[in-house]
């Protein structure tokens, strides 16, 4: 009877670990089927550059958004970006003057610039955004930026640090 009963415990013992481990797989499986994707703008090949990388953490879960301002050498910095679904997602970029970005998405409204990689958001759209250039967006599930290059002399004046001023 004694050896019936170990039987017995060893096969429960055994299904107990067979389901932790199906248990510790299926999760490290789900969490491993994350995504991220990246888009960028290109203002010029001096390293000034817009960002914007979204991030999903497991299958199925919310898209983080942020955008990353570039004006190397001074200065390359990280921001979230609230307001972008996951099905309308969507960030049109406007250039009220060189070296200065309005980006939009719905309802909130944002500026950065690229000499101290500033970043603010407004409630309000502003009364002039400027000149749209174009847009982040995810496109079949894939995230890119579409626009019209800046005329080259445009992208120069860009380009100008305050050291090279003086």
């Amino acid at each position: 009877m004694s050896s019936m009963g170990g039987l017995m415990f060893s096969r429960i013992d055994l299904q107990n670990k067979f389901k932790r481990i199906t248990l510790v797989f299926f999760s490290l499986l789900l969490s491993a089927c994350g995504n991220s994707q990246q888009a960028f703008f290109n203002i010029n090949d001096r390293g000034q550059s817009l960002a914007l990388v979204r991030d999903q953490a497991y299958w199925r879960g919310p898209w983080q958004a942020s955008l990353i301002v570039a004006g190397l050498p001074q200065c390359q910095r990280r921001y979230a970006v609230d307001g972008l679904g996951a099905n309308k997602f969507r960030l049109d970029v406007y250039r009220p003057e060189p070296g200065v970005f309005i980006l939009n998405a719905g309802k909130r409204w944002y500026v950065t610039e690229l000499q101290q990689c500033g970043f603010q958001s407004y409630q309000d759209p502003p009364p002039e955004p400027g000149e749209m250039i174009g847009s982040f967006q995810a496109k079949n599930n894939a995230l890119q930026y579409r626009g019209k290059a800046l005329p080259k002399a445009e992208a120069e004046v860009e380009s100008v640090t305050p050291s090279a001023v003086q």
